[in-house]
């Protein structure tokens, strides 16, 4: 078991669980209370990743993040190194490949809420920030931690994002997925066995903690 890689799986799925977090918290509100048409098109955008190909995203980040565009060349300049091959460069590919899994949980937990609610809390003069963060939030807590768990799952998991991006570089980008594809091409199946297991668990028991709480609150409702 390569646990340097173990490692780094996991601080990159909860640093983007993290920054997904911060930012799907607010795309959602927008996408659930606004009433602009560009609304719409905004959406297609956070869920783009969900239907293109990871290789493709990676592609285009990589071509984006590297030293032969305006954006790479002033990243180089503020960082003094390249986002491509770097761990931070993960970090951006995994929060846009991640961020449909965070995004479209809050969507729906922020939409079942009562537009009743949300309009009493206009009338008595709520801001956007105090109607999100005190009503919207708090009623939807079951979407926030099925979007947490999704998207830190979604995460360990990634492969394609990850390869284009990354590459594999020991203790900067070589994650569990990479180091599984190495050992299956390497022949060594015992030792694919070994990590496979391992992402399997890990997924099985955190969605399995997920929906048991969800049947336990059905299960106070309908008492």
């Amino acid at each position: 078991m390569d646990w340097q890689a173990f490692a780094l799986t996991l601080r990159l799925a909860s640093v983007t669980t993290a920054i997904l977090l911060a930012v799907a918290i607010p795309l959602a509100a927008l996408l659930v209370l606004g009433r602009s048409r560009w609304l719409a098109a905004l959406e297609a955008l956070a869920v783009l990743p969900l239907v293109l190909p990871p290789t493709v995203l990676g592609f285009f980040l990589l071509v984006l993040l590297g030293p032969r565009t305006a954006i790479g060349r002033g990243i180089i300049a503020l960082l003094g190194h390249p986002l491509a091959f770097s761990f931070d460069g993960l970090v951006v590919g995994s929060v846009i490949y991640s961020l449909p899994f965070a995004v479209q949980p809050l969507v729906a937990g922020f939409a079942a809420v009562q537009p009743n609610l949300v309009d009493a809390a206009r009338l008595l003069g709520a801001g956007p920030a105090k109607i999100v963060f005190t009503l919207l939030v708090p009623l939807a807590r079951r979407s926030l931690v099925a979007a947490a768990v999704l998207s830190f799952l979604h995460t360990v998991g990634e492969f394609g994002v990850v390869l284009m991006l990354g590459g594999d570089i020991p203790g900067s980008t070589r994650t569990l997925s990479i180091v599984l594809y190495n050992q299956v091409e390497n022949f060594d199946y015992a030792a694919a066995n070994r990590t496979a297991t391992i992402l399997l668990g890990l997924s099985v028991v955190a969605l399995a903690a997920l929906y048991s709480k969800g049947e336990k609150r059905g299960s106070a409702r309908r008492a």
